[in-house]
Protein backbone atom coordinates (compact mmCIF):
# COMPACT_ATOMS: atom_id res chain seq x y z
CA UNK A 1 0.00 0.00 0.00
CA UNK A 2 2.80 2.60 0.76
CA UNK A 3 4.86 2.05 -2.25
CA UNK A 4 1.53 1.98 -4.22
CA UNK A 5 0.93 5.62 -2.49
CA UNK A 6 4.10 7.00 -3.03
CA UNK A 7 4.35 5.80 -7.05
CA UNK A 8 0.79 7.77 -7.47
CA UNK A 9 2.54 10.80 -5.45
CA UNK A 10 5.70 10.80 -7.93
CA UNK A 11 3.21 10.67 -10.87
CA UNK A 12 3.71 13.52 -13.43
CA UNK A 13 0.39 14.39 -14.69
CA UNK A 14 -0.80 13.17 -17.96
CA UNK A 15 -0.74 17.10 -19.44
CA UNK A 16 0.08 20.48 -17.74
CA UNK A 17 -1.46 22.59 -15.98
CA UNK A 18 -1.52 25.06 -18.57
CA UNK A 19 -3.19 22.87 -20.97
CA UNK A 20 -6.05 22.15 -18.52
CA UNK A 21 -9.68 24.05 -20.09
CA UNK A 22 -10.21 26.97 -18.57
CA UNK A 23 -13.89 27.74 -16.65
CA UNK A 24 -16.49 29.13 -19.52
CA UNK A 25 -17.40 32.47 -17.57
CA UNK A 26 -13.47 33.46 -17.40
CA UNK A 27 -13.09 32.43 -20.76
CA UNK A 28 -16.28 34.80 -22.17
CA UNK A 29 -15.84 37.61 -20.16
CA UNK A 30 -11.95 37.53 -21.94
CA UNK A 31 -13.92 37.58 -25.68
CA UNK A 32 -16.33 40.29 -24.87
CA UNK A 33 -13.08 42.56 -23.23
CA UNK A 34 -11.09 41.84 -26.31
CA UNK A 35 -14.71 42.90 -28.65
CA UNK A 36 -15.49 45.79 -26.52
CA UNK A 37 -11.40 46.81 -27.19
CA UNK A 38 -11.67 46.39 -30.90
CA UNK A 39 -14.97 47.99 -31.38
CA UNK A 40 -14.21 51.35 -29.47
CA UNK A 41 -10.96 51.22 -31.17
CA UNK A 42 -12.31 51.39 -34.52
CA UNK A 43 -15.32 53.97 -33.34
CA UNK A 44 -12.12 56.23 -32.85
CA UNK A 45 -10.31 55.53 -35.65
CA UNK A 46 -13.75 56.55 -37.80
CA UNK A 47 -14.38 59.61 -35.67
CA UNK A 48 -10.60 60.68 -36.42
CA UNK A 49 -11.04 59.91 -39.55
CA UNK A 50 -13.94 61.74 -40.25
CA UNK A 51 -12.82 64.64 -38.54
CA UNK A 52 -9.78 65.34 -39.94
CA UNK A 53 -8.53 66.99 -36.40
CA UNK A 54 -9.18 69.44 -34.85
CA UNK A 55 -12.00 70.97 -32.81
CA UNK A 56 -15.35 71.14 -34.61
CA UNK A 57 -17.40 74.30 -35.08
CA UNK A 58 -21.26 73.57 -34.69
CA UNK A 59 -22.50 73.89 -37.83
CA UNK A 60 -26.35 74.93 -36.85
CA UNK A 61 -27.60 74.00 -40.23
CA UNK A 62 -31.36 73.89 -40.96
CA UNK A 63 -32.90 71.59 -43.62
CA UNK A 64 -35.83 73.61 -43.33
CA UNK A 65 -34.96 76.56 -43.58
CA UNK A 66 -35.76 77.02 -47.07
CA UNK A 67 -34.25 80.55 -47.64
CA UNK A 68 -31.75 79.53 -46.22
CA UNK A 69 -30.86 76.91 -48.56
CA UNK A 70 -31.68 79.33 -51.63
CA UNK A 71 -28.86 81.82 -50.41
CA UNK A 72 -26.75 78.12 -49.90
CA UNK A 73 -27.12 77.42 -53.77
CA UNK A 74 -26.53 80.49 -54.81
CA UNK A 75 -22.99 81.13 -53.01
CA UNK A 76 -22.43 77.46 -54.17
CA UNK A 77 -22.86 77.85 -57.51
CA UNK A 78 -21.29 81.36 -57.40
CA UNK A 79 -17.86 80.50 -55.35
CA UNK A 80 -17.88 76.29 -55.93
CA UNK A 81 -19.19 75.15 -58.71
CA UNK A 82 -16.45 76.05 -61.05
CA UNK A 83 -14.34 73.42 -59.45
CA UNK A 84 -16.67 71.01 -57.59
CA UNK A 85 -19.34 69.22 -59.39
CA UNK A 86 -22.45 67.67 -57.74
CA UNK A 87 -23.51 64.61 -59.78
CA UNK A 88 -26.11 63.21 -57.99
CA UNK A 89 -28.38 66.60 -58.17
CA UNK A 90 -30.17 67.53 -61.10
CA UNK A 91 -30.97 71.19 -61.53
CA UNK A 92 -34.51 70.28 -61.75
CA UNK A 93 -34.57 68.69 -58.85
CA UNK A 94 -33.16 71.30 -56.84
CA UNK A 95 -35.39 73.32 -58.46
CA UNK A 96 -38.48 71.26 -57.51
CA UNK A 97 -36.81 70.80 -53.89
CA UNK A 98 -35.99 74.81 -52.68
CA UNK A 99 -39.09 76.09 -54.42
CA UNK A 100 -37.41 77.63 -57.61
CA UNK A 101 -38.47 78.62 -61.13
CA UNK A 102 -36.77 77.30 -64.13
CA UNK A 103 -36.09 80.58 -64.86
CA UNK A 104 -34.94 81.16 -61.76
CA UNK A 105 -32.12 78.53 -62.14
CA UNK A 106 -30.89 78.56 -65.44
CA UNK A 107 -30.71 82.42 -65.93
CA UNK A 108 -28.79 82.50 -61.63
CA UNK A 109 -27.05 79.39 -60.81
CA UNK A 110 -26.64 77.69 -63.87
CA UNK A 111 -23.30 78.84 -65.55
CA UNK A 112 -22.14 75.28 -68.08
CA UNK A 113 -25.03 75.59 -70.69
CA UNK A 114 -26.03 72.30 -69.28
CA UNK A 115 -30.24 71.34 -69.54
CA UNK A 116 -32.46 71.77 -66.51
CA UNK A 117 -33.12 67.95 -66.51
CA UNK A 118 -29.32 67.65 -66.22
CA UNK A 119 -26.74 66.96 -63.31
CA UNK A 120 -24.91 69.92 -62.16
CA UNK A 121 -21.36 69.39 -63.48
CA UNK A 122 -18.70 71.46 -63.94
CA UNK A 123 -16.73 72.55 -67.09
CA UNK A 124 -13.07 72.52 -65.42
CA UNK A 125 -11.05 70.10 -67.69
CA UNK A 126 -9.00 67.18 -65.69
CA UNK A 127 -5.81 68.66 -67.77
CA UNK A 128 -6.14 72.06 -66.16
CA UNK A 129 -7.39 71.01 -62.89
CA UNK A 130 -3.98 69.06 -62.92
CA UNK A 131 -1.96 72.23 -64.16
CA UNK A 132 -3.53 74.15 -61.24
CA UNK A 133 -4.19 71.95 -58.47
CA UNK A 134 -2.45 68.54 -59.37
CA UNK A 135 -5.93 66.68 -59.40
CA UNK A 136 -9.33 66.82 -60.28
CA UNK A 137 -10.89 68.46 -57.52
CA UNK A 138 -13.53 66.15 -55.55
CA UNK A 139 -17.43 65.99 -56.42
CA UNK A 140 -19.19 67.32 -53.35
CA UNK A 141 -22.77 65.53 -54.13
CA UNK A 142 -21.69 63.35 -50.68
CA UNK A 143 -19.25 65.80 -48.74
CA UNK A 144 -21.59 65.98 -45.56
CA UNK A 145 -22.71 62.53 -45.40
CA UNK A 146 -18.69 61.69 -45.42
CA UNK A 147 -17.28 64.30 -43.33
CA UNK A 148 -19.89 65.39 -41.23
CA UNK A 149 -21.85 68.83 -41.92
CA UNK A 150 -19.84 70.49 -38.69
CA UNK A 151 -16.59 69.37 -40.87
CA UNK A 152 -17.35 71.17 -43.52
CA UNK A 153 -18.44 73.80 -41.62
CA UNK A 154 -15.70 74.37 -40.05
CA UNK A 155 -13.19 73.65 -42.87
CA UNK A 156 -14.69 76.73 -44.68
CA UNK A 157 -13.80 78.94 -42.20
CA UNK A 158 -11.16 78.06 -41.19
CA UNK A 159 -8.45 78.88 -44.50
CA UNK A 160 -5.49 81.39 -43.61
CA UNK A 161 -2.82 82.86 -45.90
CA UNK A 162 0.19 80.48 -45.64
CA UNK A 163 3.28 81.67 -48.47
CA UNK A 164 4.90 77.98 -47.82
CA UNK A 165 1.74 76.35 -49.44
CA UNK A 166 2.17 76.25 -53.60
CA UNK A 167 -1.21 78.57 -53.55
CA UNK A 168 -0.71 80.75 -51.01
CA UNK A 169 -3.62 79.56 -48.88
CA UNK A 170 -3.46 76.72 -45.75
CA UNK A 171 -6.54 75.44 -43.27
CA UNK A 172 -6.56 74.61 -39.95
CA UNK A 173 -8.46 71.81 -40.02
CA UNK A 174 -7.01 70.08 -42.60
CA UNK A 175 -3.32 71.57 -43.12
CA UNK A 176 -1.60 71.21 -46.50
CA UNK A 177 -5.00 71.73 -48.16
CA UNK A 178 -4.39 71.93 -52.02
CA UNK A 179 -7.09 74.34 -52.77
CA UNK A 180 -7.30 78.42 -52.38
CA UNK A 181 -9.86 80.14 -49.98
CA UNK A 182 -12.88 80.00 -52.34
CA UNK A 183 -14.85 82.72 -50.00
CA UNK A 184 -11.67 84.81 -49.51
CA UNK A 185 -13.23 88.22 -50.70
CA UNK A 186 -16.65 87.64 -48.37
CA UNK A 187 -14.52 86.49 -45.61
CA UNK A 188 -11.52 88.59 -45.95
CA UNK A 189 -7.65 87.65 -45.75
CA UNK A 190 -7.31 85.26 -42.48
CA UNK A 191 -3.51 84.71 -40.78
CA UNK A 192 -2.56 82.07 -38.72
CA UNK A 193 -1.60 82.67 -35.01
CA UNK A 194 1.06 80.16 -34.24
CA UNK A 195 2.30 78.27 -30.95
CA UNK A 196 5.77 77.33 -29.69
CA UNK A 197 7.99 75.40 -31.61
CA UNK A 198 6.98 71.52 -31.10
CA UNK A 199 10.75 70.13 -30.36
CA UNK A 200 9.91 66.71 -32.06
CA UNK A 201 8.46 68.43 -35.27
CA UNK A 202 9.91 71.44 -35.45
CA UNK A 203 6.26 72.90 -36.29
CA UNK A 204 5.07 75.90 -34.96
CA UNK A 205 1.42 74.21 -34.33
CA UNK A 206 -1.36 76.66 -35.18
CA UNK A 207 -3.53 78.11 -32.26
CA UNK A 208 -5.75 80.64 -33.32
CA UNK A 209 -6.91 82.34 -36.47
CA UNK A 210 -7.44 86.05 -37.04
CA UNK A 211 -9.01 88.57 -40.04
CA UNK A 212 -5.89 91.40 -40.77
CA UNK A 213 -7.76 92.36 -43.69
CA UNK A 214 -11.75 92.54 -43.74
CA UNK A 215 -13.79 90.98 -46.71
CA UNK A 216 -17.10 92.10 -48.21
CA UNK A 217 -18.95 90.22 -44.66
CA UNK A 218 -18.36 90.69 -40.75
CA UNK A 219 -17.75 87.83 -38.96
CA UNK A 220 -21.51 87.13 -37.69
CA UNK A 221 -22.08 87.43 -41.63
CA UNK A 222 -19.49 85.20 -43.01
CA UNK A 223 -20.75 82.44 -40.37
CA UNK A 224 -24.31 83.08 -41.83
CA UNK A 225 -23.01 82.30 -45.53
CA UNK A 226 -20.84 79.09 -44.70
CA UNK A 227 -23.69 78.01 -42.81
CA UNK A 228 -25.85 78.29 -45.83
CA UNK A 229 -23.45 76.77 -48.19
CA UNK A 230 -23.22 74.20 -45.46
CA UNK A 231 -27.08 73.23 -44.83
CA UNK A 232 -27.21 72.93 -49.47
CA UNK A 233 -24.57 70.69 -49.09
CA UNK A 234 -26.23 68.75 -46.79
CA UNK A 235 -29.44 68.76 -48.59
CA UNK A 236 -27.91 68.17 -51.94
CA UNK A 237 -26.22 64.73 -50.03
CA UNK A 238 -29.91 63.46 -49.48
CA UNK A 239 -32.44 65.58 -50.91
CA UNK A 240 -35.14 62.96 -49.77
CA UNK A 241 -34.54 64.40 -46.26
CA UNK A 242 -36.75 67.35 -47.07
CA UNK A 243 -39.74 65.24 -47.97
CA UNK A 244 -38.79 62.78 -45.12
CA UNK A 245 -38.96 65.38 -42.95
CA UNK A 246 -42.55 66.69 -44.23
CA UNK A 247 -43.72 63.07 -44.41
CA UNK A 248 -42.89 62.18 -40.87
CA UNK A 249 -45.13 65.03 -39.43
CA UNK A 250 -47.98 62.84 -40.54
CA UNK A 251 -46.80 59.79 -39.80
CA UNK A 252 -46.72 61.14 -35.81
CA UNK A 253 -50.13 62.23 -36.09
CA UNK A 254 -51.22 59.10 -38.15
CA UNK A 255 -49.65 57.35 -35.08
CA UNK A 256 -51.24 59.36 -32.40
CA UNK A 257 -54.90 59.21 -34.15
CA UNK A 258 -53.93 55.07 -34.28
CA UNK A 259 -53.34 54.66 -31.14
CA UNK A 260 -56.14 57.00 -29.69
CA UNK A 261 -58.10 54.16 -31.46
CA UNK A 262 -56.95 51.26 -30.38
CA UNK A 263 -57.50 52.35 -26.85
CA UNK A 264 -60.81 52.75 -27.52
CA UNK A 265 -61.33 49.38 -29.09
CA UNK A 266 -59.30 47.84 -26.11
CA UNK A 267 -61.82 50.08 -23.74
CA UNK A 268 -65.02 48.95 -25.46
CA UNK A 269 -63.12 45.07 -25.59
CA UNK A 270 -62.72 44.85 -22.29
CA UNK A 271 -65.53 46.51 -20.98
CA UNK A 272 -68.10 43.51 -20.64
CA UNK A 273 -65.25 41.08 -19.04
CA UNK A 274 -65.95 40.55 -15.16
CA UNK A 275 -62.55 41.31 -13.32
Amino acid sequence: MTNTVTQVHLQKPARPCADFPKSQPLRKTRIVKKLATFVAGLLVSVTAYASGGGDLLQSGTDLSDRASLQRGAQLYMNYCSGCHSLKYLRYSRMAEDLGLTEDEVMNNLNFTGAKFGEQIQVNLTAEHANQWFGKMPPDLSLITRVRGSDWVYTYLNQFYLDETRPLGWNNKLFPNASMPNPLWELQGLQHAEYGEKDKATGERPVHGLKVEQAGKLDEAGFRTATRDITAFLEYAGEPAALKRQSLGVWVILFLALFTFLAYLLKTEYWRDVEH
